[in-house]
Formats: C-alpha cells, structure tokens, sequence
C-alpha cells in the first residue's frame, strides 16, 4: 500500500481553500491546517472549523507572517498547499523560506489557481497579478523546491458574482 502524503494546507478558509481540505481528507491524506490564532476564536468560522476537525485535520497554530511557525508546522509534512488570496501572493515568499530552512518537503503548489502567468497576457490589473505570480515562481525554481503549479484558467464562480467587475459586491444596476 503506498503511504499518503502529510499535506499542509495554508489559506484554508478562504475561497479554494476548504474544497482543498475537503479533498485532501476525502482521499485519505493525513491533512494539517496552519491556523492563526485569532481564527480559532472567530465566531464566523467556528462551523468551518468543527467541521474540519469532524474530518480527523490537525490544526498547526501558526502564521504566514511568522518564520519559526511556518518552519515547524512545515516539519509535519511532505506536502505543501498554499490557497492565500492574491492580495497575500507576494507573501509566499515566507513560505518558500520555510521550505528552504525545514528542509523535508517533497512537493509545493503555490497558490496558482488561474492563468498560466508563462503564457497569458494580461492588461492592469491582471498584468501586475501575473508578475506576482511569476516572481514567486521564479523563487521557487530557483530554491530548487519541487513543485506542481496548478493552473485552471479562469474561476467562473470568481467572476460571476460581479460580472467580471473585481471590487464590486453586487452587479450593476444601472441601465442603458
């Protein structure tokens, strides 16, 4: 029987983030969570999270801002999965430092999940998302981390809610 990897998911309350848990669970992974510590105490989170820990996850408290805690929720694991928002893309460099330092992981996937930035162009503020995105690929080929970069062109769900206008709660009501 081949062995499951140890996953680290970090940014798993976000967007992509829970369907990533609720996979890696489903498919028998032992599964750990970076959480901060105020998440724990977050009443808006609290079913997330019970439900979590309904499927056997092991949270790691921690934070993406903080070196020594990435490093030793890092040790635990094979397997890195980084689902930050992209306001947070940049950031990642803390993880890739992480990697570098607990020295054990056998495979990272940055948080991608959209446009291959090696093969789209984009205008603002797709371009300046894009260069994020490439910039912390370049670090990571660089570091010499092995790596999967998932990439599934555009989200519809992402989009849909605003009708493609990024900022906006709701669409336009206004008429023409």
């Amino acid at each position: 029987m081949v062995e499951k990897s140890k996953i680290l998911i970090i940014g798993r309350t976000g967007y992509l983030g829970k369907f990533i848990v609720e996979a890696s669970t489903k498919h028998g992974h032992p599964t750990f969570l970076l959480v901060r510590e105020s998440t724990l105490s977050n009443g808006s989170k609290s079913s997330m999270l019970e439900s979590f820990k309904k499927s056997n996850v092991t949270f790691i408290t921690g934070d993406l801002f903080d070196h020594k805690s990435l490093v030793n929720a890092i040790k635990h694991v094979d397997v890195v999965i980084s689902a930050i928002g992209q306001a947070n893309h940049i950031d990642q460099v803390n993880i890739i430092a992480a990697i570098n330092e607990a020295g054990n992981v056998k495979k990272f996937n940055p948080s991608e999940f959209g446009n291959d930035v090696y093969r789209t162009h984009g205008v603002e503020p797709a371009k300046t998302a894009f260069a994020i995105k490439a910039q912390i690929r370049k670090a990571i080929e660089n570091e010499g981390i092995p790596y999967a970069y998932i990439t599934s062109s555009c989200c519809a769900g992402y989009f849909l809610p605003n009708l493609a206008q990024l900022g906006a709660t709701t669409p336009p009501r206004d008429k023409s």
